[in-house]
């Protein structure tokens, strides 16, 4: 049970980080012609394209991609739940589905910038997804640059950063634990 358990949990959580990956890329406004947007575009799109029709962004924000990552979320916690054989509570799969976005959204963050920084030591430019991690990191690493300067040659502003995330990360987790 364990291992079907860890199956669909990874299922799950990779599909709404690509979901997520569509929205990030929209806000940071990525190049949508690299062939890894188009993968994101690709995968998302059969879902997506339907809803965009019905539900219109709203402030920059493409809202009906954020709620497919809100149901797919709300469907790992059914499909978990079913295979627990847990009774359903839909208040708790409501919940429990923003706080999976929102633990998606900082280990998305986390894993672009540690892909950023081993495709610069490997690529050095030659990779498409490499364009694509910069575009989305570069957002998040500049004004970090402003108050930590690089030093000899080495950019501290993702350590920085990534520091950060924990601490937001943490900070959240010890919130949401008091509400709930």
């Amino acid at each position: 049970m364990n291992a079907v358990n860890f199956l669909i949990n990874t299922l799950f959580d990779l599909y709404i980080m690509v979901v997520l990956i569509r929205v990030w890329l929209q806000v940071a406004r990525a190049d949508f012609y690299n062939p890894f947007s188009q993968f994101i575009i690709k995968a998302t799109q059969p879902v997506v394209g339907p809803l965009r029709r019905i539900i219109p962004s709203f402030a920059g924000w493409d809202l009906a991609t954020i709620l497919f990552a809100f149901v797919v979320a709300a469907l790992k916690i059914i499909t978990l739940s079913l295979l627990v054989g847990a009774a359903f509570n839909p208040v708790v799969i409501l919940v429990s589905a923003l706080v999976i976005l929102l633990t998606a959204v900082f280990k998305l963050i986390f894993w672009v910038l540690v892909l950023r920084a081993i495709l610069s030591w490997v690529s050095r430019g030659q990779n498409p997804i490499e364009a694509v991690m910069i575009q989305l990191s570069e957002p998040l690493l500049a004004p970090v640059r402003r108050f930590v300067p690089p030093i000899g040659g080495l950019d501290l502003s993702m350590i920085v950063v990534l520091v950060g995330l924990q601490f937001l990360e943490m900070l959240v987790n010890d919130l949401l634990s008091r509400l709930f």
